[in-house]
């Protein structure tokens, strides 16, 4: 086969080709062939956000081959993304240095990358919807030199929420930042909401309701080790991270610590329980957090969905896995159960869930297991994609779920050498995959 007959394959049908792995209940795109798949950067599963519309717009962002940050849009349900390379290099060989973007309330997208214990590296477009980036610039200059896990959330006014972890892994504290869409500029709300007194860390979900309400739930680390993550902890605020409540009402006097906190569930340590997943409300504003964990009489870590009802906290076990492993040491482990997403939606008077995640056990596919009244604890799995995707973890566009209940997720093969270590994989394809509830 000569080279231009190849290289019109690759541009043209190999697209194609992916889109016909996927179920019949799943549509997948690609954006481009070209991601970065030395590790799980990509696709880790705390980038918030992966994917994000506005208006009739969606954006992305990965690392390519040769760890510069891409930046991509397209019309929402096109085909057809517009790939932009920027300026800027990641150091995409740590996972944990992952891209995150948000729009605020004028179209402006908002871009941070490359953080583990790094100064903040932060930039926006030069114009609402545009590709082109600013120059490096700082928040607030203050309290950014330590800079890991970022992440944006908006608003339903359009003002953004940036938080990260400032310190490190077992010593380190929750930062909230606020952005005034119509001011653009930044500003302090909290140099530390959940503090580890120097002893220990937490490690965050979030989600914001329909209301503005945020959400937050976390689990200890007392060091580095992965083991010593413990026990699930919950607060909210209602009036933009200024003051916080636990799920009763109660205030919290702030910063919050270990014991002071809200405690939606003891987990000892060496459970292993998994830190950085996900959570979501219902239309009530009610808690939904997915995790794993293993329970005392078992050697099987589960997943597990803990959720506030009629006053108490619940937990749901899927009781699916069968394959037994332990997480302990430091850095991105690889390990054989991604981190699940969790997504609920009202139907009539039952609410539905599913949880979107990939196991070894069914092949490293994009599994997605469906829940249609959570009164029952009965839970159907289904694989919406037919092919392995290696190491990845779930990302979502947050937004266009919240407002259309159209489920798109970032998708890309990828290899996660145990401890920080690089796979030989060069590179792969980065794609979304849609998935509607009600066409399965």
């Amino acid at each position: 086969m000569s080279l231009k007959i190849k290289s019109v394959i690759a541009k043209y049908l190999l697209p194609v080709l992916l889109m016909l792995s996927a179920s019949a209940n799943a549509q997948l795109t690609t954006v481009a062939n070209d991601g970065w798949a030395g590790n799980s950067v990509n696709v880790v599963i705390f980038r918030k956000n992966s994917l994000v519309t506005f208006k009739d717009t969606q954006f992305t962002a990965y690392y390519d081959q040769n760890q510069v940050m891409v930046l991509a849009k397209r019309a929402v349900n096109a085909t057809r993304w517009q790939v932009v390379k920027t300026s800027y290099k990641g150091d995409a060989t740590d996972a944990h240095k992952s891209i995150s973007i948000m729009c605020d309330g004028q179209g402006y997208l908002h871009v941070a990358w490359g953080l583990h214990n790094q100064p903040l590296n932060y930039a926006r477009s030069v114009m609402p919807g545009s590709l082109q980036l600013t120059e490096k610039m700082p928040m607030l200059d203050k309290n950014e030199e330590r800079v890991t896990y970022p992440e944006f959330y908006r608003l339903p006014g359009g003002d953004l929420l940036f938080f990260y972890r400032d310190g490190k892994s077992g010593n380190g504290n929750l930062v909230l930042n606020k952005y005034s869409a119509s001011q653009k500029k930044w500003k302090r709300v909290l140099s530390n909401l959940i503090d580890g007194e120097g002893r220990r860390n937490a490690y965050w979900q979030l989600c914001i309701d329909k209301k503005g309400v945020i959400n937050i739930s976390w689990v200890w680390r007392e060091s580095p080790n992965v083991a010593s993550n413990h026990d699930l902890c919950y607060a909210r605020s209602a009036d933009g991270g200024v003051t916080w409540q636990k799920s009763t009402g109660e205030s919290y006097q702030l910063p919050i610590t270990e014991s002071k906190a809200e405690y939606a569930l003891h987990i000892p340590q060496n459970s292993e329980l998994i830190n950085q997943t996900s959570m979501t409300t219902d239309n009530q504003g009610r808690p939904y957090i997915a995790t794993y964990w293993r329970d005392s009489s078992s050697t099987i870590p589960q997943y597990h969905l803990v959720y506030k009802t009629g006053g108490n906290w619940q937990v749901q076990s899927l009781n699916s896995r069968k394959l037994a492993f332990s997480l302990s040491g430091v850095g991105t482990k690889s390990i054989p159960a991604s981190r699940p997403q969790i997504l609920v939606w009202n139907k009539g008077k039952k609410i539905h869930a599913a949880l979107i995640f990939r196991d070894l056990e069914r092949g490293n596919k994009v599994s997605m297991a469906l829940n249609k009244n959570l009164t029952n604890d009965s839970w159907e799995i289904e694989d919406l994609l037919s092919s392995s995707v290696g190491s990845w973890e779930p990302t979502y566009d947050t937004g266009l779920w919240a407002d259309k209940k159209v489920l798109n997720l970032l998708i890309q093969n990828v290899e996660q050498v145990d401890g920080e270590g690089m796979s030989s994989v060069k590179q792969s394809s980065v794609q979304v995959l849609k998935w509607v509830p009600g066409n399965n």
